[in-house]
């Protein structure tokens, strides 16, 4: 590979090949491409914004907090020692950035075709300036120009946030949180809008790590003894409003399966009580997470928070891996889920009330077509989440809305959500959602099953509206 190519964003990327449709695909574009961005699920650590202090180095930007990269390199044999990823249980991880910044590049080619490779593309070009493709001949020339970039005030966190054309930001917080950074944000007087958003599951959850101590936590900071399933209860109402004071528009609930059951109150605190004894089974835990699942729909109905659920995803799959590196490590896997009879309950107790607002996501793309989609077309209260994770990509995203579409239409979707804790990736995969979407509706237009002027509607709000109205920003 030639070391001084340029890189390449292709005006037309994406869209189809077939004339027709690219042309009309071009026309649609120019609709969305600089609407302001909206993101309203994610995991961008609000300490950048509080703080506001220039990125130390391109491996800490680019390669370190993302589990989208660092998994794929492990997946070849690379540890993730060798890329700097911090160990939970103090080993030694490599600290030199200009050796982690070449491993990378001498291993790029192992995401052509990736969502990954195209994310990172736009990230040198467009956000950091880089004409010369990474490669591992050019590796420490651009790793220069990225830590001079980096220096200039122009490229702080607040300044690219403004940059970038967010209008929202939320990112995920335990209720456990005192939302700390996003109170200094608030007292600093700068205007960008950073939201948190309500993140249950390490007290929700009996087999999360360190229940017992998150309990003990969240009597804590709420001031309600949490040891009893009524404070417990009491105690996330509590927060809830406390994070809705902060900004937050949204409950996010990682939850295994989507099985939901509705307890009574005595049946919900002895499971509750077993469990403050480190008693609790696995069973234990399903049924008292199903039951929570049911009375957090109510509270969102009282307080008027958005609630989203994705289940089907096997967490921590590589127990070594876990134990090593915690959390979020990227060995998180897709796994079947079985929504129709699982939440038969939820939505018969509350699917028909419009005030609840329910987005579910899945990674287990049978279902889309098969349940999800049906489900969202029918029951008022309930949402499709777009397409997400492991296929918030370019044929990902075109499978959802060919599974969707006609059963749901697209008013039963919520537009677009990045769900990363890689800042400078957010335009980057805005770009890509907002071309996808052009592709699709192109298409209809061509076969001439929408006109011209209803895919000029749909577009503006499957890239901006249906975001905005679904998350009540």
């Amino acid at each position: 590979m030639t070391a001084n190519k340029p890189i390449t964003l292709h005006q037309d990327r994406y869209f189809s090949p077939n004339p027709e449709e690219r042309k009309i695909a071009r026309r649609l574009f120019q609709l969305v491409k600089d609407l302001p961005l909206v993101c309203p699920h994610g995991h961008v650590d609000p300490r950048l914004f509080a703080e506001n202090q220039p990125f130390p180095d391109p491996t800490e930007l680019l390669v370190i907090p993302d589990h989208y990269l660092f998994r794929m390199l492990y997946s070849q044999g690379i540890p993730m020692e060798s890329l700097g990823v911090p160990r939970m249980d103090g080993g030694e991880t490599e600290k030199d950035r200009r050796k982690i910044w070449q491993t990378v590049a001498d291993h790029l080619y192992l995401f052509r075709a990736t969502p990954t490779g195209a994310w990172l593309k736009h990230e040198l070009h467009d956000v950091l300036g880089i004409t010369k493709r990474f490669t591992g001949a050019t590796a420490m020339e651009i790793y220069d120009q990225i830590t001079e970039t980096l220096a200039r005030p122009e490229n702080l966190p607040r300044a690219l946030f403004e940059r970038f054309n967010i209008e929202a930001l939320s990112t995920t917080d335990a209720p456990t949180d005192t939302l700390e950074f996003h109170r200094q944000i608030r007292e600093s007087g700068w205007n960008g809008r950073i939201l948190p958003a309500f993140r249950p599951d390490n007290v929700t959850d009996f087999m999360y790590r360190n229940w017992r101590g998150n309990i003990d936590r969240l009597t804590e900071v709420s001031g309600i003894d949490c040891t009893n399933y009524h404070g417990f209860i009491l105690a996330l109402e509590k927060q809830r409003q406390f994070f809705k004071s902060m900004g937050a528009t949204s409950t996010d609930h990682g939850v295994l399966t989507p099985f939901t059951v509705e307890l009574t109150e005595n049946e919900a605190a002895r499971l509750f009580d077993k469990a403050i004894r480190g008693q609790a089974t696995a069973e234990d835990a399903t049924m008292f997470t199903g039951h929570v699942i049911m009375e957090m729909a109510g509270m969102s109905i009282e307080d008027g928070l958005t609630m989203q659920i994705h289940p089907g995803v096997f967490r921590n799959h590589n127990e070594v891996v876990f134990e090593k590196f915690g959390l979020d490590k990227g060995c998180d896997i897709p796994m079947a889920t079985d929504y129709v009879k699982n939440m038969k309950p939820l939505l018969n107790r509350y699917g028909n009330d419009t005030r609840l607002n329910l987005i579910v996501f899945t990674i287990d793309e049978t279902t889309y077509s098969r349940e999800l989609a049906p489900l969202a077309g029918h029951y008022p209260a309930m949402k499709l989440g777009p397409a997400w994770w492991f296929h918030d990509s370019r044929e990902g995203m075109l499978r959802y809305r060919q599974m969707t579409t006609e059963t749901a239409g697209i008013y039963n979707t919520v537009g677009f959500n990045d769900d990363t804790r890689a800042f400078p990736s957010i335009p980057a995969r805005h770009d890509v959602a907002r071309r996808i979407d052009c592709r699709f509706l192109a298409g209809l237009v061509a076969e001439h099953v929408i006109d011209m002027d209803e895919a000029e509607e749909m577009i503006v709000d499957l890239a901006y509206n249906l975001a905005k109205k679904n998350y009540r920003l």
